[in-house]
């Protein structure tokens, strides 16, 4: 999966039945039941990988109400869940963020990213849980100098880290993550957490200090991050030890991964009513107040609203159905049991 702008003449436009901006588990599952009715779908998502939270904030947090599940690890979850709407062939714009959506004359929709990409689409379904994901950033001076230019939130590809001299701030499973997969294309790897305790899995924690005996990386804690040094790109770090030690590292990349806060962002300007960071919706189609746009998972409200994943693979059944309604007024829509037709791909 890459993004729409990957090294691929820049940003590209994109076709297709149902745009759903967002690709957690309640977006990914929308996949499935827009395939059982012959719709294709698109995901564009700004995190750049699916699975929303669960695989971004607790990937191995064990996830009890999935039914069938007595638990599921929540990556476990969205693994499954890729794995069901394979056959069906959606498409994915990951690490972009949707700025525009806008409905045209003929009741089709254009989605356009903040890097260009543009999408068309006959329905749209914002599953964007608590709203558009913003990296929470540490407080530096000037941090925003160096910002895409050795400053990184987010990692969509490793290789774009490969031999480099790379500081990652964090003590949970993302920054641990990375840091242990990170470690087999960098140069050097540092690993920064203010507290000599980490919030991550046992396991990921042994395998870095593994990968540390082994001289793969550096573990340094009760420290952090203070001051980015360089000139036009960064070149250094300065972290701050909990003692006042002033350290300097090499570092042509700093990754400061302290978890994502959610913000509704533009979904709040797109035309639709917004009650309290939420999107009112009936409970037959997920319909917002725009006909064709369509509402599931945590984003949306409505009486009796409870924001489990159970409820938005539900949202999501009936959305796809209210969808291909409005996408194709004249086709007559007949519901089958899965357990009669089987799954076929588009």
């Amino acid at each position: 999966m890459r993004s729409a702008e990957d090294g691929f003449g820049g940003p590209q436009s994109i076709t297709t039945d149902v745009c759903i901006i967002g690709a957690g588990p309640v977006g990914l599952f929308a996949v499935f039941e827009c395939g059982l009715l012959k719709l294709k779908c698109h995901l564009v998502d700004v995190l750049p990988r699916p699975g929303g939270q669960l695989s971004e904030i607790y990937p191995k947090k064990p996830i009890f109400d999935i039914p069938g599940y007595p638990s599921i690890l929540a990556q476990e979850l969205v693994d499954n869940l890729m794995v069901q709407i394979a056959p069906f062939k959606p498409g994915f714009t990951l690490g972009e963020r949707v700025e525009q959506l806008k409905k045209q004359p003929d009741g089709r929709f254009k989605i356009i990213t903040q890097k260009g990409t543009e999408i068309q689409a006959g329905a749209v379904a914002i599953a964007a849980g608590l709203g558009c994901f913003e990296p929470r950033k540490p407080d530096i001076p000037d941090i925003q100098i160096f910002e895409g230019k050795g400053l990184e939130y987010m990692v969509s590809d490793p290789e774009k880290f490969r031999d480099g001299d790379v500081v990652i701030a964090g003590g949970g499973d993302s920054a641990l993550d990375w840091a242990i997969q990170l470690s087999a294309v960098a140069h050097s790897l540092t690993l920064v957490h203010r507290s000599a305790t980490f919030r991550a899995a046992a396991h990921s924690v042994e395998t870095a200090r593994q990968l540390e005996s082994q001289g793969r990386m550096r573990i340094i804690v009760n420290a952090q991050l203070h001051k980015l040094l360089g000139n036009g790109h960064l070149e250094a770090v300065e972290i701050r030890h909990n003692d006042g030690r002033i350290e300097t590292l090499q570092a042509n990349v700093c990754l400061p991964l302290f978890g994502l806060s959610p913000k509704l962002g533009p979904i709040a300007h797109w035309g639709f009513d917004i009650q309290n960071n939420q999107i009112p919706v009936d409970t037959e189609k997920f319909q917002t107040s725009v006909p064709g746009i369509f509402a599931i998972g945590d984003i949306n409200t409505y009486p009796g609203k409870l924001k489990l994943i159970l409820c938005g693979f539900h949202e999501a059944a009936l959305m796809a159905q209210a969808a291909f309604k409005y996408i194709k007024p004249q086709e007559h829509l007949s519901f089958k049991y899965t357990t009669v037709t089987g799954i076929q791909g588009l």
